[in-house]
């Protein structure tokens, strides 16, 4: 399952709540995080994993950031061989979180079976939904942080998306992507 969404979408958030319930179901869960790399000093945070601390410390959980070094898509130059091996290593629900930062981060769309594009209500643009690229791809689009006095918002967000989700061409005859 790849993940991505705009910064403060709550992504890793979100895959720490699905973590936790993933492994509370029996399932063993590899989290592969990309963090970006600056492009001035090549370091990066890999903070993801301190924002999932209780996953992290999970029996039958894997967190493992990795750092961009430059890569474009949202996510590092040997995410694909990592997945492989995660599998390989008896993982069998393997959560991709990519960099997230924009319309064109999304090569993980071809290296999952789901790709979920997290957003939060009131993000911004209301045509963000009808612009090509990332939303073309996403298989399921989640509006995170819906409640409190986020609840209008995020309704009225979704019934953008559905609207825009129709204007694109589809690509399964079997699935029609969600919001």
């Amino acid at each position: 399952l790849g993940l991505s969404g705009p910064p403060g979408a709550g992504k890793s958030t979100f895959i720490e709540c699905f973590g936790k319930m993933l492994t509370e179901r029996n399932h063993k869960v590899s989290v592969l995080a990309v963090d970006p790399s600056s492009s001035t000093s090549g370091g990066s945070l890999l903070g993801d994993k301190t924002r999932m601390t209780e996953l992290s410390r999970d029996m039958n959980a894997y967190i493992r950031p990795s750092p961009t070094r430059g890569t474009l898509g949202g996510v590092t130059r040997t995410t694909n061989e990592a997945i492989l091996l995660c599998e390989g290593g008896g993982y069998d629900v393997v959560l991709v979180e990519t960099v997230g930062v924009g319309q064109s981060e999304f090569a993980v769309a071809d290296m999952v079976d789901m790709f979920v594009l997290l957003l939060p209500p009131a993000g911004g643009d209301e045509l963000q939904g009808i612009k090509r690229g990332i939303i073309e791809v996403a298989d399921l689009v989640a509006i995170n942080k819906a409640d409190g006095d986020l609840v209008v918002p995020a309704r009225r967000i979704q019934a953008e998306y559905v609207s825009a989700m129709k204007l694109l061409r589809k690509r399964s005859k079997v699935w029609r992507p969600k919001v």
